[in-house]
């Protein structure tokens, strides 16, 4: 269930003492971020904001995610489970989520989903925007403007499918790596991001 100020009320507050857990994840990557607890004030004050705020069992208090080191969460989305007992909070995190400086809280021991690793590249593509053409290749293909990008994906294209048609796995591996990136690119480029492929795919998988 998605979780506006309308409905917030309908939740299992009293079953669990008034304190819902509320697991954090990045909107875009999928990574869980952290965990804290909401009573119904921090589930109230995080829709207002747009900022996800807990209350703080240590402190006795609300506490914005942020408020002293500017690494806030921005809201995308509030949803509970099937129990109407927990809440996932999809947002858009402002540098690291961790106390510790880390991406994550969760940054010992666990595995980085493989597409996750997409979100992490597509965001340091984008963060080559405006750098120095001798910075980066990134940047040198910005700098080169958008119909080099698209050659360079048509050209990998090319090469990608020479590579399957010969059986060569290793080289279709490697061209296809190509591919995604000058593709990902190029859609930088375009002001686009893959955000914006996946909701036309899903989409036609919906039809």
């Amino acid at each position: 269930m998605k979780i506006t100020n309308d409905n917030a009320s309908t939740l299992a507050w009293e079953k669990m003492d008034n304190l819902l857990p509320c697991i954090v994840q990045d909107a875009t990557s999928g990574k869980v971020l952290m965990q804290g607890f909401m009573n119904q004030e921090a589930l109230a004050h995080t829709l207002d904001t747009g900022k996800v705020t807990f209350f703080s069992r240590s402190k006795q208090r609300l506490w914005t995610k942020g408020e002293s080191s500017n690494n806030f969460l921005k809201l995308v989305e509030l949803s509970a489970d099937c129990d109407q007992d927990c809440i996932i909070a999809l947002a858009d995190p402002e540098g690291p989520t961790c106390h510790t400086g880390t991406e994550t809280c969760w940054h010992d021991g666990t595995a980085q989903p493989e597409i996750s690793f997409i979100s992490d590249l597509e965001r340091v593509i984008a963060s080559r925007k405006g750098a120095a053409a001798d910075s980066s290749y990134t940047a040198s293909l910005y700098a080169s403007g958008i119909k080099r990008i698209a050659q360079k994906v048509g050209e990998e294209g090319v090469e990608t499918a020479l590579a399957a048609t010969v059986k060569d796995l290793e080289e279709l591996k490697n061209e296809s790596a190509d591919l995604i990136y000058h593709l990902l690119v190029l859609l930088q480029a375009s002001d686009l991001s893959l955000n914006d492929v996946i909701q036309v795919l899903k989409q036609r998988h919906q039809k």
